[in-house]
């Protein structure tokens, strides 16, 4: 029986990940994809966006928001910067359309809240981009757990280390980004956590931070993140933008479990053939596997398709906010923060 396609608009080509979202909706049988870029005629030179950004990345155009929403959308991905999901995404709960959020959610816990309860006022699902939740080792990992092989979790250690992102100079600008490493870093780790310790929030946060890598930029460039989840679970996460310019990939990210039962060491990027080009006279890493993104947006249109909340979903992306928000109260005070229960 032939179905109905899906419609799903693409609402800015500010993040990275835009041009990866286009290439796997346009991939998709029976999916539709429009985009939409507002504002990138203010973005810097050589910065691609607009309809030129459209047409390498293989998906048509409408020229602003409303063009976008008069297509009908049934859901749309929303890659803007990151103080601009707010507003976009509670246009769209208005218009009632589904949306997939690129990460973070929200740059406060305010608007985070705000987003949530406006898409539940509306009936329409609200899904975080956590593209890592997806990995084959993390879901290895969670059967793992699940079937008692490491005991009950004590302790997690996570690195999600990257270069400066590149090509978007809005990831260091603070009144577009919200903030710099701990901003753009901590919120994955803080999803695996979320998943394997089935949505605890942390009892207290404590973190450091500073630009002591890039002294030019406006943001913190590395951060060091420690959290304490009822049960004396305590997790660290390393988010900074550790890796220097020329390096051959943007980063990494990684996780060591420590259980009652035994511990297990995860790397979600490790999948690589590494080597030499003579031509580039550099070095080469080839990715291989799964495609996490592509498996991020079948969760996505499947769950539309079948009428159920898809997951990591907007309660789960309140939640590592919440992480982050600590995490700059406590990096500016210098002292842990308490979260309420």
């Amino acid at each position: 029986m032939n179905r109905p396609p899906l419609r799903i608009g693409l609402l800015s080509f500010a993040h990275l990940h835009a041009a990866s979202y286009a290439r796997v909706l346009a991939g998709m049988p029976d999916v539709e994809v429009l985009s939409t870029d507002p504002g990138h005629e203010a973005r810097p030179d050589g910065e691609i966006g607009g309809a030129a950004a459209a047409e390498r990345f293989g998906v048509p155009y409408a020229d602003d928001i409303d063009a976008l929403l008069a297509w009908r959308p049934d859901a749309v991905v929303v890659c803007s910067e990151n103080v601009r999901h707010r507003e976009h995404v509670e246009l769209l709960a208005a218009a009632g359309v589904h949306v997939l959020c690129e990460k973070p959610l929200a740059t406060s816990v305010e608007d985070a809240t705000a987003m949530v309860k406006a898409c539940e006022a509306a009936g329409v699902h609200l899904m975080v981009a956590f593209p890592v939740r997806f990995s084959p080792v993390f879901a290895a990992l969670r059967q793992r757990l699940d079937d008692g092989q490491l005991g009950r979790i004590c302790a997690v250690t996570g690195t999600n280390n990257g270069r400066v992102p590149g090509g978007r100079a809005w990831f260091t600008y603070p009144d577009l980004a919200g903030g710099g490493a701990l901003t753009d870093h901590t919120v994955h780790v803080a999803d695996l956590m979320d998943a394997l310790l089935g949505g605890a929030r942390p009892r207290s946060v404590y973190a450091q931070a500073s630009n002591v890598l890039h002294p030019e930029l406006r943001v913190e460039t590395a951060g060091l993140v420690s959290i304490e989840y009822p049960g004396g679970i305590v997790a660290t996460i390393d988010c900074s933008w550790s890796k220097p310019d020329g390096y051959p990939i943007w980063g990494g990210l990684t996780l060591q479990v420590v259980g009652t039962a035994g511990a297990a060491d995860l790397d979600a990027f490790a999948q690589l053939v590494t080597g030499f080009s003579q031509s580039r006279g550099a070095a080469v890493n080839l990715s291989y596997g799964v495609d996490a993104d592509a498996l991020l947006l079948a969760e996505f249109v499947d769950a539309i398709r079948e009428g159920r909340t898809p997951q990591p979903d907007g309660y789960v992306g309140l939640r590592t906010v919440e992480i982050v928000e600590a995490a700059y109260a406590s990096a500016g005070s210098g002292e842990p923060v308490t979260l309420s229960p």
